[in-house]
This record gives C-alpha cells, sequence and structure tokens, in this order.
C-alpha cells in the first residue's frame, strides 16, 4: 500500500479527521482537489460555535456537537486559535413564539444542554438594549470562532505528525482492491495517476455522495442536495449596536433557523443564512441584491433600530443536506462500509451544521471506526 490511511477533503471535518488520526498512523494522506483547505462549506458559514440546542435526542448531530463544543473551546485555549464565547439569545417576538421558546428549552434539557436561562424583557435589555424580545432564551454556551484559524491550526498538527496534503489533486475514481483501494487522481497539471491506500475516508462535504458512488454505493437515502444560504451585512456603525448573536425561533423542522443575527472576530455583523435548496447541484454562490427586502423585514422583528439602507449583500454558502425539503431533519451519516462490502471504507455524508462545532468529536468518532 502506498499509504495506509487517506482522508479525501481538506474542509474543516477532513483536517481535524487527519490531524486525530496521523497522532497514532505514520502513513496518513490527505487529497483535496483545491489549491488550500476549506474553501467550500467550511469558509462559507457563521462561524458559530453552536450548543447543541435544536437536534434530534441521541442523535450524532446531538451527542458529537455538545462534546465537541467542550472539546472545541479547549483546543482554542490551547493553540490562541481567536473565539469569543459571546452567548446566544433566542428571541420571542410574539406571543405564539413564547411556547415554542419553552419546546426549544426541553429540547435542549433532553439532550444535557442544562445551562439555558429563560429572560424577561428586562433582563433582555440588560443584555441587548437595543434588540425587541418579548422573552428569550440565553444560551451562554454559544460563541464564535475563526474557522480559518481553526482549519489552519489543524492542518498545522496534521504536517508535524507526518500526514501529507496534496492540494490541487481531485479524485476521478475508486477501485476496491483485495488489499484496499486504488484511488485514480487528477493533479494540478492535469496529470492523471494513481495510488493505493488500505482505508479511505470520505469527507468531500458537497461531493461525498458522488465519492461513494466512485465504489458503487449509490442510495438515495444519502444523495447530497446543496441548500444555497446568502447573507447580508450590517453597515457599521450600527454593526456595534449588538455584542451577541440574536436568533429567531427556528423553522419547521429545522430546515433553517431563520435569518438570524451572528457577529464575527472582527466585529462584523451579519444577518442569515436564508434557506434555498438549488435545482442542480450547482456551485452558485451569485448574491441576491433583491433579496434584501426579505432580509430587513425578517430582521426589523427583534430589530427595531434597522433601516432599510443598513444593510447590504455579503456573501452565500452551500450546505451539503441529505434531508429532502419538508422531510423531518436528518442526522449525519457517518458509516464504516464493512456490512455494504467495502471494509475500509469510511463515509461522512450530509455534514452541515453543527459540524464545524462538532469537528475534534467527529474526528474522534471516525478514530474509534478505524
Amino acid at each position: 500500500m502506498d499509504a495506509e490511511i487517506t482522508i479525501i477533503g481538506a474542509g474543516v471535518v477532513g483536517l481535524a479527521i487527519a490531524e486525530k488520526i496521523s497522532e497514532k498512523y505514520k502513513n496518513v494522506f490527505v487529497i483535496e482537489k483545491h489549491s488550500t483547505f476549506g474553501q467550500e462549506t467550511s469558509s462559507r458559514n457563521s462561524e458559530v460555535i453552536h450548543a447543541g440546542i435544536y437536534y434530534t435526542k441521541n442523535s450524532l448531530k446531538a451527542k458529537l456537537c455538545i462534546e465537541g463544543k467542550r472539546l472545541l473551546y479547549d483546543y482554542c485555549k490551547k493553540y490562541d486559535v481567536p473565539f469569543n464565547n459571546c452567548g446566544k439569545l433566542i428571541v420571542a417576538t410574539s406571543e405564539e413564539e413564547i411556547s415554542v421558546i419553552e419546546g426549544i428549552r426541553q429540547t435542549a434539557i433532553n439532550n444535557g444542554v442544562d445551562d439555558m436561562r429563560v429572560l424577561n424583557r428586562d433582563q433582555i435589555a440588560e443584555m441587548e438594549p437595543n434588540i425587541f424580545a418579548l422573552e428569550a432564551l440565553f444560551s451562554p454556551s454559544t460563541g464564535i470562532i475563526n474557522s480559518h484559524s481553526l482549519m489552519k491550526q489543524y492542518e498545522t498538527n496534521s504536517i508535524n505528525n507526518g500526514c501529507q496534503i496534496v492540494y490541487g489533486s481531485e479524485v476521478t475514481g475508486i477501485k476496491h482492491t483485495k488489499e484496499g483501494y486504488e484511488i485514480m487522481l487528477l493533479d494540478a497539471d492535469r496529470k492523471y495517476y494513481s495510488f493505493t491506500s488500505g482505508i479511505v475516508i470520505n469527507s468531500t462535504g458537497l461531493t461525498s455522495d458522488k465519492i461513494a458512488e466512485m465504489i458503487g454505493i449509490k442510495d438515495d437515502n444519502l444523495k447530497i442536495l446543496f441548500c444555497k444560504g446568502e447573507y447580508f451585512r450590517i453597515n457599521p456603525p450600527k454593526n456595534r449596536l449588538i455584542k451577541r448573536l440574536i436568533y429567531p425561533v427556528p423553522h419547521v423542522n429545522m430546515e433553517g433557523i431563520g435569518i438570524h443575527v451572528t457577529i464575527d472576530m472582527s466585529g462584523g455583523v451579519k444577518l442569515g443564512p436564508d434557506v434555498k435548496y438549488l435545482e442542480s447541484n450547482v456551485y452558485d454562490y451569485k448574491l441576491t441584491p433583491s433579496k434584501q427586502e426579505a432580509f430587513y423585514k425578517s430582521a426589523k422583528k427583534f430589530l427595531p433600530f434597522l433601516e432599510f439602507d443598513d444593510i447590504a449583500p455579503e456573501m452565500a454558502g452551500i450546505r451539503p443536506k441529505i434531508q429532502k425539503p419538508g422531510e423531518p431533519l436528518r442526522d449525519y451519516y457517518i458509516m464504516e462500509e464493512s456490512k455494504r462490502g467495502f471494509p475500509g471504507f469510511i463515509n461522512l455524508i450530509g455534514m452541515e451544521s453543527p459540524a464545524l462545532t462538532s469537528s475534534i468529536a467527529i474526528a474522534n468518532y471516525v478514530f474509534g471506526l478505524i
């Protein structure tokens, strides 16, 4: 075998896996089609450290988020990765939404998140005097992180462990052999080559279903749907009127959690993302300035200071969803595929939020599968 273990994909999850695995295994490769790490979902998101509030009890999303949150805060402190444990308010702006708040709190408690507090209007005003809410749920363990710095640290530690990361090489085929797998690649010079690996870990996010199909795993339940989300920024000086994350109550089935307010490490404030399933799996990062009205009206409900011209288009990202529109919340698919006849092939499919928060816990889970 040319490699003992090969990880396909150098997003935040792939790099976290690389760091963990390369602590023990010495012949580890990471293959990434882009020229550097984190060029897709990992760099086009809200950069939130999630608390583990919304997810189904005992699901991987719930368990890995809660474990991963603790591990991630510890990791940031150890390696000086920039973060801010700022907390989050989930706000009810109508009487109907107040009952939803209590349901969210119960879900959080069921998941083991026991630090949530219900706040009345006076308590909300003490924390965030510039927002409107009849009631709010405060999550003190929610925060934000510099995702680029996090991925850079994962990459650095992986390389220091002896892991080899190959950028600019796209996987074009995978063949199951008696000993393991032969991986066919197209490199940055448009030349084809191949190498062999005993274990293959598919951590390719938006194309993870396509990588699985290369070895013969075609499963409609694992089909990735591109779900686009756009963001608008709040222009200065009004970005300084918010100190924490402000979320509305979430959508039905958690297709999205509503157009919310997130701060970042540089003092910027974003609104978004919205939710739009794309008709085909195209990398559509185009911004839609005409959405300004919808973003403004949505945010105005809890940001009374906001005027129409205070916001402007910022960026777009794409979630790798396996949950179809209108379906109940789907869990991550993280599986060693011996039962399908592919021992040593590990799939990670549907790795949307809170995968950044969970990345170290996911890496530990995959290490256990190996």
